[in-house]
């Protein structure tokens, strides 16, 4: 029995993750009227970059002559970088994120992160998801927090897809005292248990449920039902993208339309989570092409998709990326870079001030390096975070969300 109530529980979160043979018993479980959930409120979408993204060839400085000084093989050309403001720029392969910056949608953060100083991949993305740099006793995510500390007066009834995580597992970001739902792949709620068998976990679960007194787990399952009863009933197998939104053929960007599905089935959904891999470009990173340029195409290409498949519902979505560091700034002798400490990150939505590089600029020169060798820090990710959650899920209460960074709304940057 412990080993199957694993199955269904993980993290302190209802996982309801990617089987293709869902129960039968699920939806016989579930009472036969059902309602589907308005739309109410502004949406937050969290992207995760694992790995350690590039934030020198992400959002290029071409006006810094040490740059190209730093980087002799693996820097951008000047005269391929997408220009942003006459010193920050893009690389090529985000071509189609340059139109929603040109539009006041998107807004860059540059020199940005997390002011431990660790180059672990395990420890920064642990300090970065828990909100809590430097300390490992945190139990819980900083955007669990934020649903937490959500404003009393824009509180409404919440449905199981409250918090939503695209993948198997709840994500460390997400773990915490609000339920959270892991999903795989939005289908399987539609085409599985269809069969004349169940399939011997369901009948295990099914018999566990009814017999137990766990309340923790007739929550689980309660949330379950309804998640499934909800989902079926928008028909997940026969979504169709709009017209001009071109999802690439990758996981991240099914993700990203199974996120923009799940929006625009109007089933309460406040809070989505995806991550996307293959950012740790150790060597051969790659200049215009290679590497790099592959997953930055990817990643550009499913974000935009993303904002022309959500039409007009995109002006109440605030989507935000972060990587756990940067990465050096001067190449290695492998035609890549390691481990480093300050990057970028964006900030896309329909009430963002965007067309703007925000931050204060630190400088590439030898002496303006972190320990002679990164990209240094002058904004604090969390007073990113802290903007973005207070802004759109109405989280004010910031010293819940972010405990210890005694951060101050009158330091914001404006980015909302």
């Amino acid at each position: 029995m412990t080993s199957t109530r694993r199955i269904f529980l993980r993290n302190g979160a209802l996982a309801l993750a990617g089987t293709t043979a869902l129960p039968a018993f699920l939806t016989r479980a579930v009472m036969a009227a059902t309602t589907t959930a308005t739309a109410q409120g502004k949406k937050l979408v969290v992207i995760f970059q694992r790995g350690a993204a590039d934030g020198l060839n992400i959002v290029v400085p071409w006006r810094e002559p040490n740059y190209y000084a730093m980087r002799p093989t693996i820097a951008i050309p000047q005269n391929q970088v997408l220009d942003l403001d006459g010193f920050f720029g893009l690389h090529p392969a985000m071509a189609s994120l340059q139109p929603l910056y040109r539009q006041g949608h998107l807004a860059i953060i540059h020199a940005t992160g997390s002011p431990d100083g660790t180059r672990s991949h395990f420890d920064a993305q642990d300090f970065m998801e828990s909100g809590t740099p430097g300390t490992k006793s945190t139990r819980d995510g900083w955007l669990n927090r934020a649903l937490q500390a959500e404003d009393l007066r824009r509180r409404q009834e919440h449905t199981a897809f409250r918090a939503v995580a695209l993948g198997s597992d709840v994500p460390r970001t997400l773990e915490g005292k609000i339920p959270v739902l892991a999903i795989s792949n939005v289908q399987d709620f539609a085409v599985g248990g269809r069969g004349p068998k169940p399939a011997p976990t369901a009948t295990a679960f099914e018999a566990m449920y009814d017999q137990s007194s766990d309340s923790l787990l007739h929550n689980a399952g309660d949330n379950s039902f309804e998640a499934i009863k909800m989902l079926r009933a928008t028909d997940p197998a026969h979504y169709t993208p709009s017209p001009d939104a071109n999802y690439p053929d990758s996981p991240f960007a099914k993700n990203m339309k199974q996120i923009a599905q799940l929006l625009k089935a109007n089933l309460g959904l406040e809070a989505a989570f995806t991550d996307i891999g293959g950012w740790d470009t150790h060597q051969n990173q790659g200049s215009t092409d290679g590497q790099l340029a592959n997953r930055l195409r990817d990643f550009s290409d499913s974000i935009a998709a993303f904002w022309r498949d959500m039409g007009p519902d995109a002006e109440s979505i605030t989507l935000v990326t972060m990587s756990e560091f940067g990465r050096t700034a001067h190449q290695n002798g492998t035609g890549g870079t390691d481990h480093g400490h300050a990057n970028a990150m964006f900030v896309l939505g329909g009430n963002v001030r965007g067309g703007k590089v925000y931050g204060k600029w630190p400088g590439l020169a030898d002496h303006q390096l972190n320990e002679g060798r990164d990209l240094a820090i002058t904004t604090d990710y969390r007073q990113v975070l802290g903007e973005v959650v207070s802004k759109t899920i109405g989280a004010n209460n910031l010293e819940v969300t972010f405990p210890g960074a005694k951060l101050n709304p009158k330091q914001f940057l404006g980015l909302v």
